[in-house]
């Protein structure tokens, strides 16, 4: 069933805090804004948190002028066109998305309401966006730097442990953002004198048979890709790596929370309130496509030192110290 979610938690206590005037700059008008996602939004809960807040600073107030329409694919990647059309026949005034696929089948069901998507692994070249700094057509949005962080990423795996040399790749390579990161890691990997294997999974079935793959190459340490299948099955990627004593780097914070050692890449709920921003813009009369898509400013390195401890890992203080957080 189609999850329909009006989220109205923190609204009476937003309402006593807008400035004067904010609510009133925007009366008049009920402003419905679909959000087309890869998790339910009880799993989604920071990044919702964040958006909220930037549209009520803005003077967008649930159950005053904004309606939000919130449609998970809860980890189904085939479901975003249908989820999309639904979003579209509303009419949704904006449309906002994470992750290449769900862009991808919001573009393709309208040609006319906005898109912004709040992060996006691969804008280019995917039939979403024509050039970054004139995205054209109905969509703007920010880049997740899925491609661009994969060397960092790397570096600070070789940093935390120098004595693994082989890495695998745990990625759904049917998403669009995964191929270009997998050879931005080829590279980096030849570059630091590693060996790098690719482990390309479709479901939650493929994720156990990698792991399985993992023991018998002894592959030390997995880079986690970020899509609908990596994201719906999250924990079961976590301790599979813990179970598996494979060391596992990820693009975005909410695995590490789960049990995963280590991320870096954007601030997830920091793209989804600065999307805020680009919805205001839209809402009082910017066009989507003249608005270019903007890269993260906030990245963080997050570890989780208790996992690093279960499998016998004394994480370097150096590392430890450029930390933005450690999860003891």
């Amino acid at each position: 069933m189609n999850r329909r979610v009006f989220i109205a938690a923190g609204t009476a206590l937003a309402l006593g805090s807008l400035p004067l005037g904010a609510a009133a700059q925007t009366s008049g008008k009920l402003y419905r804004i679909g959000i087309l996602e890869t998790l339910p939004a009880e799993r989604n809960r920071a990044n919702l948190d964040a958006l909220l807040r930037g549209l009520r600073e803005r003077g967008y107030v649930e159950g005053q002028n904004l309606q939000i329409e919130y449609r998970s694919a809860d980890g189904l990647t085939d479901r975003f066109p249908g989820l999309a059309a639904e979003l579209v026949h509303l009419p949704a005034d904006v449309i906002v998305t994470r992750g290449t696929p769900a862009a991808q089948a919001a573009k393709t069901a309208t040609e006319t309401i906005p898109i912004v998507m709040a992060a996006i692994g691969e804008p280019l070249g995917v039939g979403v966006v024509a050039q970054l700094g004139r995205p054209g057509s109905n969509v703007t949005g920010f880049s997740a730097y899925a491609r661009e962080l994969a060397a960092k990423r790397m570096e600070l795996m070789k940093e935390a442990s120098p004595a693994l040399v082989r890495y695998g790749f745990l990625a759904n390579m049917r998403n669009p953002a995964a191929p270009p990161a997998w050879e931005a890691m080829k590279a980096a990997g030849i570059t630091l004198g590693l060996s790098t294997q690719l482990l390309d999974v479709h479901n939650k079935e493929d994720i156990a048979n990698a792991f399985a793959i993992a023991d018998r190459e002894k592959i030390g340490a997995m880079f986690v890709g970020l899509d609908t299948v990596m994201q719906a099955n999250a924990k079961t990627v976590v301790d599979l790596a813990r179970e598996h004593k494979v060391l596992s780097a990820h693009q975005s914070r909410e695995f590490v929370d789960l049990g995963g050692f280590l991320s870096y890449g954007p601030s997830f709920p920091d793209l989804y309130y600065r999307a805020a921003g680009l919805i205001d813009r839209i809402f009082k009369g910017a066009k989507a496509g003249d608005l270019p898509v903007e890269q993260p400013t906030k990245l963080e390195l997050v570890i989780n030192l208790k996992t690093a401890k279960a499998l016998g890992l004394t994480v370097p203080q150096s590392l430890l110290a450029r930390a933005d957080e450690v999860i003891e």
